[in-house]
């Protein structure tokens, strides 16, 4: 079962672009613990979505059984995860300074580490303060 959160939502002036924490179950825990199968991944999300990578990603491979920390410093902003393979399990953090279609992480993650649950919250981030967080001397 895969659900997703609504997207905050901005008037188009506002928004300065999408962020999307994704939260994963039920994969596979050696696709979890795999640094190949992690690096597959982000290549696959930063190369559908169009995304330009700063630098080579960086990556912390826990010892024994552990899982992974993975991040990419992108032209765009940044992607990140941290697996857990002990609970099946794995985080992601997407944020793309400009509006992007929306990758799709159910399917992909279903794909790439055998995820049987997704979730997706959307996050809209603005480039201007609301009237109400803007104070007059």
């Amino acid at each position: 079962m895969s659900k997703s959160t609504p997207i905050e939502t901005f008037p188009s002036h506002e928004t300065l672009g999408r962020e999307w924490i994704v939260e994963a179950r039920g994969c596979e825990a050696q696709a979890l613990r795999d640094l190949p199968t992690l690096r597959g991944l982000f290549r696959r999300i930063i190369e559908e979505l169009g995304l330009n990578e700063v630098q080579p990603s960086t990556w912390h491979v826990f010892p024994g059984s552990g899982g992974i920390t993975g991040m990419s410093l992108l032209a765009e902003s940044h992607l990140t995860c941290h697996s857990s393979p002990e609970h099946g399990t794995i985080c992601l953090n997407l944020f793309c300074c400009r509006p992007r279609p929306r990758w799709d992480f159910e399917g992909g993650l279903a794909e790439e580490l055998g995820a049987e649950e997704v979730h997706v919250r959307t996050l809209a981030r603005r480039y201007v303060p609301s009237a109400a967080e803007v104070t007059t001397p």
